[in-house]
């Protein structure tokens, strides 16, 4: 009871902050409009479906590194010192990667619908499919980039080291994503894409459980 009472203080605190800034949201949706939009400018005689799933999950990926990476890296001392005396490290890391899930949805959802709107030949032929694999998309870079910044913003040049732990976890989550919204695209059945889904709750809940367990000894550092 008590962590689930920390948890909901911490998120609305990342909530009000972020309202208050709205640094990262803004960002983030400028980010994905403009290169959505330079990408029609450029691409528009391009009409492979497949490409453009291929460049929408490119967008997502980058416009994900720049909302959630900054979880832990942006927070002064004094912010984590705060953060130390008033939480647990558990409800730090699950309100923070609940938070970085909320908010990647939220974008992902405008991102598609703005994506969908520009192409509007892009759409594929099941709908609900495509954005289950956003939902688990959303959820997967969420769980992997808090838990890189966590790591990362207990050491120098947090940048650099982002880069290198991330991309051996997320280049197979990103895979998984492509197939699964490429079955979407190509109007597969659903039974197809089960094993995708399967491996993408697995990789999620495989991530947070090892969070779990090495936060603690990160944030005593």
């Amino acid at each position: 009871m008590q962590l689930a009472k920390e948890v909901k203080y911490l998120i609305h605190k990342e909530v009000l902050l972020e309202w208050r800034s709205k640094y990262t949201i803004n960002g983030v949706l400028l980010y994905v409009v403009s290169t959505i939009f330079t990408c029609y400018l450029s691409f528009v005689s391009l009409g492979d479906k497949l490409a453009w799933n291929a460049l929408f999950w490119i967008i997502i990926l980058f416009a994900s590194i720049n909302g959630v990476s900054k979880s832990f890296l942006q927070e002064t001392k004094g912010q984590q010192l705060y953060s130390y005396i008033l939480a647990s490290p558990a409800a730090v890391l699950i309100s923070k990667t609940v938070y970085n899930t909320i908010l990647m949805l939220v974008l992902t959802t405008i991102a598609l619908g703005f994506y969908t709107l520009v192409f509007d030949s892009f759409t594929p032929p099941d709908l609900l499919l495509y954005y289950v694999a956003v939902i688990l998309g959303s959820i997967s870079f969420s769980t992997v980039f808090t838990m890189v910044s966590a790591i990362a913003s207990k050491a120098g040049n947090g940048g650099m080291l982002m880069a290198i732990l991330s991309f051996p976890i997320i280049i197979p989550v990103l895979i998984l994503l492509i197939k699964l919204a490429k079955n979407a695209v190509d109007g597969l059945p659903w039974e197809n894409s089960y094993d995708e889904i399967g491996m993408l709750f697995l990789v999620n809940v495989l991530t947070v459980a090892t969070s779990l367990l090495l936060f603690p000894y990160l944030w005593r550092d």
